[in-house]
């Protein structure tokens, strides 16, 4: 399967991941919740350890059952069956607690972190940052599909680190408890030298010990040579994943435009693409899994008889009883399981490094968002909408306005007008105070209202669509209605609790004219207009406008207004024009701005 994408960046190497997963960790067992984080962590690694206990009493008890069975001994037989069933049932009731706890600790970390990450993404407009940034050549660029980091990447990075974390636990505290039960059952073996060496014997003290720390170290080399492709395969995996499930949401975003121009066989030619990839990465990843899977299924396998081939010379010399035979084998596979966790986990870890590093650079990019200062101030101003020194650019760093002075006085009405591309919006953006490719300082009085080109609705009920981001009940359905008939949108005034997606329900222009209902809701004294009634005919424009004019005027504001319609410039007093610059060089502005008035 041939695929058109670019290659994926590759992951970062070990020991940066090890350092990331310390700086999600540290927070939540530092936050307001770090008693009740530490007092969770404390309670699973004391059941971890009661259940390695448990498991040398299991031990134990194998060398007495079975030596018993070889006695023939009856009455110790039926008392090592009723200490058995004690033993197994605290055993499973510490593994019940220990599996319950350990999954609260990965909900309650999961919670905090995604509403710590959240916060962030949200605070100071990061998310409009980082999206404008993911289009520059900046090495801070947003990571893409920063949704998916917080509601898949978090959920799969707590749950793994914390069951991969306590495995590991449990791996080190069980080879501590057994390998000296191992050492010891071991006794020693000769074994002949060859005649280069000097012949003779040599004495292995512990050799059972021996064999397997050499067993698990030629299976774990094994493992992570074939297993290594995993994590840049993970890697991939996630971001491919991401990208396929963002262009289907692209297509519900714009399914009307889509619909209108009858690109349905070009967006499918482009999720084919983009599914392409998907399963061209995974077709991968499943072949190296099969490899891995060949290998360790072959070792864990293999583990069942290899300690009964190495300690069966000792059994059928007389050295050891079956009981001490069977405590030997337990005891080698609780050794071997702990040195063998990397074999066992390798593909568990790989999806784990994967998951981790697309966060490190999600965190990346929100401190770099957070660490960058604004070169664009903007102030609270009493005396109405001004701009000192202002210079807008382009993402890129090409300057489309340089050290332009504006000022919009109460009673002002202001049109904006120019070419298309000469910067119109950026400039509202400036004014706005979000755009982070300006310079200079903005003045806004505090009774600021702003109307985008694409103004947002939250999908659910109409007053919450019109009141946004307001809480709905701080307005009286009185005033709902009457801003709604203000807007030209007498129709909707019964459907203020209708829950619907108003975004897709409603025209493009009923959506201006909600967006302009808004304004009238709110009351603001002044208000910004980028091409707010551009979908309007010229009647129901010209009564809108009117009305908006009217509103900021009885408060003491004023309008400005971007619009390519002439009909609107009689509407305005105040002309700002956009036009292109006669200066030329790299450093020069692209366009420049005059002001006149009728």
């Amino acid at each position: 399967m041939t695929t058109t994408s670019a290659a994926a960046p590759r992951p970062p190497s070990l020991w940066p991941t090890l350092k990331g997963v310390g700086a999600f960790a540290m927070p939540y067992f530092q936050s307001e919740e770090k008693w009740r984080a530490r007092g969770l962590l404390l309670a699973v690694v004391l059941l971890n350890l009661g259940t390695v206990y448990m498991l040398v009493q299991i031990n134990e008890w194998y060398r007495v059952f079975y030596d018993a069975l070889q006695a023939k001994d009856q009455p110790v037989f039926w008392q090592q069956i009723g200490r058995f069933g004690w033993l197994a049932l605290i055993y499973i009731v510490l593994a019940v607690y220990k599996f319950y706890l350990t999954q609260i600790l990965q909900l309650r970390w999961r919670v905090w972190l995604t509403d710590h990450y959240m916060g962030r993404w949200l605070a100071n407009k990061a998310f409009y940052r980082m999206e404008l940034a993911r289009y520059t050549a900046d090495e801070h660029g947003t990571p893409d599909n920063p949704d998916q980091r917080i509601q898949e990447d978090l959920n799969l990075f707590t749950s793994y680190t914390v069951s991969l974390s306590m495995g590991m636990f449990n791996a080190l505290i069980t080879l501590v408890s057994f390998v000296g039960i191992l050492w010891t059952l071991s006794g020693s073996i000769s074994v002949p030298l060859p005649g280069f060496l000097g012949g003779g014997e040599l004495e292995i003290v512990g050799y059972m010990v021996w064999a397997a720390v050499l067993y698990c170290a030629v299976g774990s080399a094994i493992a992570h040579w074939i297993g290594r492709p995993q994590v840049r395969l993970n890697f991939q995996q996630q971001m491919l994943e991401a990208n396929f499930r963002h262009h289907m949401v692209r297509v519900r975003e714009y399914s009307e435009s889509i619909a209108l121009d009858g690109g349905e066989r070009v967006e499918r030619r482009h999720l084919d693409v983009r599914f392409a990839d998907v399963m061209s990465n995974y077709f991968s990843l499943i072949r190296n899994q099969k490899q891995l899977t060949w290998f360790s299924s072959f070792f864990s396998q293999a583990a069942i008889i290899f300690p009964m081939i190495v300690a069966a010379p000792r059994y059928f010399s007389g050295a050891i009883q079956l009981g001490q035979l069977m405590q030997i084998n337990s005891a080698f596979g609780r050794v071997q399981d702990s040195l063998s966790w990397l074999v066992d986990n390798y593909m568990s870890l790989a999806v784990w490094k994967a998951t981790t590093d697309r966060l490190i650079g999600f965190e990346k990019s929100l401190a770099h968002q957070s660490q960058t200062q604004d070169a664009l101030t903007t102030t609270e101003s009493a005396a109405g909408i001004t701009a000192q020194d202002l210079t807008v650019g382009l993402p890129g760093g090409r300057a489309l306005l340089a050290g332009v002075d504006l000022n919009v006085a109460p009673g002002d009405t202001v049109l904006l007008h120019g070419p298309s591309g000469s910067g119109k919006s950026s400039l509202f953006r400036a004014l706005s105070g979000i755009w982070p490719h300006a310079l200079g300082c903005v003045g806004l009085p505090k009774d600021t209202m702003f109307i985008p080109q694409r103004p947002y609705f939250p999908d659910g009920r109409l007053r919450d669509a019109l009141a946004y981001p307001d809480p709905a009940e701080k307005y009286t359905d009185d005033a709902l209605k009457a801003a709604l008939e203000a807007a030209l949108l007498p129709a909707l005034t019964d459907q203020l609790d209708r829950e619907d997606a108003w975004s897709q329900k409603l025209s493009g222009g009923e959506r201006q004219r909600l967006a302009i209902a808004r304004v009238m809701l709110k009351k603001p004294a002044w208000v910004l207009a980028d091409e707010a009634t551009s979908a309007l005919d010229e009647e129901a424009e010209a009564t809108v406008y009117q009305r908006l004019i009217d509103r900021v005027k009885q408060a003491g504001g004023a309008l400005v207004s971007i619009a390519h319609r002439s009909t609107l410039a009689t509407l305005h007093r105040t002309r700002w024009a956009l036009k292109p610059n006669a200066a030329t060089g790299a450093d020069a502005a692209r366009y420049r701005l005059d002001v006149s008035q009728d």
